[in-house]
């Protein structure tokens, strides 16, 4: 006779599954947000409870535990970036759209891992890269036409400028002020504003770009671990 089965012995194993997902995700926000991308896997095993095992099992490879973590800090940024598009005129949108984004990179490592440099193999990221472009290069084009925006400003300067900048906000709020980063953002915003004297040497290419960010790299872990990808 032949039994067929219920589910029954299936579903505990489904909760568990669940469950160490999530604190697999849980413990890697802790652990980036700390540390940068960089820090060691093993570190977040450890921190959820589980094994080094049960961790590749959810994910393969550190980009998958690093879309997992971050998706919803993304979206939350492309969101912005919709608002900022729709602001009544461009110099107000791209102020609030900089400032939304600088508060994100302030809030820990691992998101300013994300946005400041070239991480590959991250869907999320790809997207959110992709529209972060086309925001600035629409409010800048915007700009240059409403006169509030000074006509020699590529889309690559701001974006470099911001990337630098960026990479810069977790040390200068470790050293003074977790809000320190708004001064030179004002700075960096009253820059592009319509100016007389143009802008020395050639803009940067996007080809360029891409491969200034590379070289940037991630922020590097303190502790020696896994990292393997």
């Amino acid at each position: 006779m032949i039994t067929i089965g219920t589910g029954e012995a299936t579903a505990p194993q489904r909760r568990d599954a669940r469950r160490n997902r999530q604190l697999l995700v849980e413990a890697a926000h802790e652990v980036f947000t700390e540390q940068g991308l960089q820090a060691p896997l093993d570190l977040i095993a450890r921190r959820a409870g589980v094994g080094n095992a049960t961790l590749y099992r959810h994910f393969p490879t550190r980009a998958a535990l690093v879309d997992a973590v971050f998706r919803d800090q993304l979206s939350a940024t492309s969101e912005a970036g919709e608002r900022a598009r729709s602001a009544v005129d461009a110099w107000t949108g791209l102020n609030n759209y900089l400032r939304a984004v600088f508060d994100a990179l302030a809030a820990d490592r691992g998101t300013n891992d994300l946005m400041t440099t070239h991480v590959e193999g991250i869907e999320a990221l790809d997207a959110v890269h992709t529209h972060n472009r086309e925001t600035i290069e629409l409010l800048l084009e915007r700009g240059r036409q409403e006169e509030t925006v000074r006509a020699d400003a590529t889309t690559e300067d701001v974006l470099f400028a911001l990337a630098a900048l960026g990479r810069a906000v977790p040390a200068l709020t470790a050293a003074t002020t977790p809000d320190a980063w708004h001064r030179p953002l004002a700075l960096l915003l009253d820059g592009l504003r319509p100016a007389p004297a143009p802008l020395p040497g050639p803009a940067l290419t996007t080809a360029q770009l891409g491969e200034v960010l590379r070289e940037l790299g991630p922020h590097r872990a303190p502790a020696p671990g896994l990292n393997d990808a």
